[in-house]
């Protein structure tokens, strides 16, 4: 169980990682839903093991990380929506 944790550990952080630097050099944009869905899977696997090992305080900052990033994908869910909305209202699209 613990190597599967590891695993899971190391894994979240590479994707922390990969979405931090895939922004940062501009080849993915912070507002998309594949940057919140990296973000959302590292804090996941991080708060995993994190709570494992008892790193409490890690465990802690990636929960609100999670909560960071389920909004950001629900506030982008619903600004897809009115925009697909507003174009069959205006019969675009």
């Amino acid at each position: 169980m613990s190597t599967l944790v590891d695993v899971l550990g190391w894994a979240g952080a590479a994707s922390l990682l990969l979405a931090y630097g895939l922004t940062s050099a501009g080849r993915l944009p912070p507002e998309g839903a594949r940057f919140q869905m990296l973000n959302l899977f590292g804090a996941i696997a991080l708060t995993v093991n994190s709570a494992y090992h008892g790193a409490w305080p890690s465990a802690a900052l990636n929960i609100v990380w999670i909560g960071i990033g389920v909004a950001a994908l629900r506030r982008g869910r619903r600004g897809r929506r009115r925009s697909q909305a507003d174009g069959n209202a205006t019969g675009a699209g």
